[in-house]
């Protein structure tokens, strides 16, 4: 019998070459490798429809050229870069990459297909996978627009057999996010393949972060209130921070807006171009191994309807042993606060997380990596949804 018949294979539908930065990389080859380590055979194919996009002449483009060469490093980092295939769009459904020659076949026989981010709109040859899961990582909006019925979002989730949201607290008191009768999630969060990010070196001196900084695209109203999406409405709400605490705070920051750069710089803030920064996969893993601990905010629409969402980039810095200060989302409910994680609601309580995790930096940090260990470890969180799943 062929190794093939011995192994499951899963086909991951991802967005590197649509988006082809560092944060998105780690995201999909966490997913691979857990999954490669639980015994399946796994491919990755990008199929969006979408144009790739070009950093360096920081365009979509029809010549999809950097988003192969992308595709093609980030996949080398874990021994499958003779495992992909990418669809391009603009030259009408061009199929590139090692396994182009087995496209139809790679989904024929697949037992298990995750549209992660869920960015793909499955297709006829997406449908022959008889087990279709939509790994949604940044709740809310999808949910709204299911509760206004708005028609693409009900037929691109209704083409799957079963959905998964970061949203860990979606259909528990503690969150306001709606749940539409018959789109039933199941929680879920970022794996991470542990020995990827323990370093040998030293904390940092610095707090650190990587974020964009403004994005308006995807504010929402919803029973008669904004919510925002951009993080810069959060940072602004501490913005006086570095001149509450000892340690300084460095932002990597995806930013071309002048004036608030100077505003943040003059408020204490230490700001390095995060976008240079997220176009290379070790340049970014070396800046979070380097760091004394995340300090980061959450979009507005988790933070006051109690998603539970938690960042698969905070998830890195605690698999590098760094402890992590993030705006409370009600992650809490799933996740322990207090030691090596804090969730803070005001700029006092950053203040407070900072001088706890000054106070013994030694405890918190060995703290961040149990945390990791036992709720982020790839093979344990994807052997649960697998379970719950019922494969």
């Amino acid at each position: 019998m062929s190794e093939r018949q011995h192994k499951p294979r899963v086909v991951v539908l991802g967005v590197m070459g649509m988006s082809p930065f560092a944060g998105v990389a780690w995201q999909v080859l966490h997913y691979l490798e857990g999954f490669r380590r639980l015994g399946w055979e796994v491919v990755y194919v990008e199929d969006t429809g979408a144009w790739a996009y070009d950093p360096v002449a920081d365009t979509v483009s029809a010549d999809c050229s950097y988003a192969l060469a992308h595709v093609q490093g980030a996949l080398a980092h874990c021994g499958l870069d003779e495992a992909w295939v990418y669809r391009n769009a603009a030259e009408d459904g061009r199929v590139y990459g090692p396994l182009a020659h087995r496209f139809d076949e790679l989904f024929a026989d697949a037992d298990l297909l995750v549209n992660l981010t869920g960015a793909t709109v499955l297709r006829e040859e997406h449908m022959a996978v008889p087990a279709r899961l939509y790994l949604e990582t940044d709740p809310v909006l999808p949910q709204i627009e299911l509760a206004n019925g708005r028609p693409f979002t009900v037929d691109l989730l209704s083409a799957h057999t079963h959905l998964a949201t970061f949203g860990e607290n979606l259909g528990t008191p503690a969150c306001r996010v709606p749940v539409t009768a018959g789109f039933d999630y199941l929680p879920t969060r970022q794996p991470v393949v542990l020995d990827w990010w323990r370093t040998p070196e030293p904390p940092g001196t610095r707090y650190t972060t990587v974020a964009s900084w403004r994005q308006t695209e995807k504010d929402l109203e919803w029973e008669g209130e904004r919510y925002t999406w951009s993080k810069h409405v959060e940072f602004l709400k501490i913005v006086d921070l570095p001149s509450r605490v000892g340690p300084p705070i460095d932002l990597a920051l995806a930013c071309d807006d002048g004036d608030d750069l100077a505003r943040l710089r003059a408020h204490g803030w230490g700001v390095i171009d995060g976008f240079r920064l997220s176009l290379d996969v070790d340049a970014y893993r070396r800046y979070i191994g380097r760091s004394r601990g995340e300090l980061t905010v959450a979009k507005d629409q988790n933070v006051r309807l109690c998603s539970g969402w938690f960042s698969d980039r905070s998830a890195c810095y605690l698999a590098s042993g760094r402890p992590v200060i993030t705006q409370d989302t009600g992650f809490g409910e799933a996740l322990p606060t207090g030691q090596g994680l804090f969730a803070f609601r005001d700029i006092d309580d950053v203040v407070a997380a900072v001088e706890a995790v000054e106070s013994d930096l030694d405890k918190h940090a060995e703290a961040a990596l149990e945390i990791a260990d036992t709720y982020f470890r790839a093979e344990t969180v994807l052997a649960d949804l697998l379970a719950r799943m019922g494969m």
